[in-house]
């Protein structure tokens, strides 16, 4: 089965590469495409958003990728791409929850988004705490990575 998703719009920032401290203080733009700014009608109301990119400096490579060291650290256990963030997937898609700064007209700021400049936007959602289990968990080896954030 193939599978066909058209862009909603596009990130803008200053990012070429992944930043070594994370992507928290990163302020970015998602421009929405003229034909969906109708959809972005009553989102400023949230205070975050939920958005879908695709890694499209991640296409043509590393898509067999099933198994890797979290952040490229060695001394984290190997897993599968499905326990982490990584971009190395079989479908190179990204899903952030992010701070809604602003919304103009079709134009949304948005800060922690991890994207770097000019990734396609395939979907934006709202999000808000309603949106949280109440009992989740994570792995010892997630605290290496952000701390408190683990078991």
């Amino acid at each position: 089965m193939s599978i066909m998703v058209t862009p909603v719009g596009e990130v803008r920032n200053d990012v070429q590469q992944r930043p070594a401290d994370g992507w928290e203080s990163i302020v970015s733009e998602i421009r929405v495409r003229d034909k969906f700014a109708q959809a972005l009608y009553g989102l400023e109301e949230f205070s975050h958003i939920m958005v879908l990119c695709w890694f499209h400096l991640s296409e043509g490579r590393n898509r067999e990728t099933l198994r890797v060291h979290p952040m490229g650290r060695n001394d984290l256990p190997e897993v599968g791409v499905f326990a982490t963030r990584s971009p190395r997937r079989p479908n190179p898609i990204a899903v952030s929850v992010c701070r809604l700064l602003a919304r103009e007209k079709q134009l949304l700021r948005v800060k922690g988004l991890d994207a770097v400049d000019g990734t396609p936007v395939l979907d934006i959602k709202s999000f808000s705490d309603r949106n949280l289990p109440g009992d989740t968990r994570g792995p010892a080896w997630l605290d290496e990575i952000v701390p408190g954030r683990g078991s």
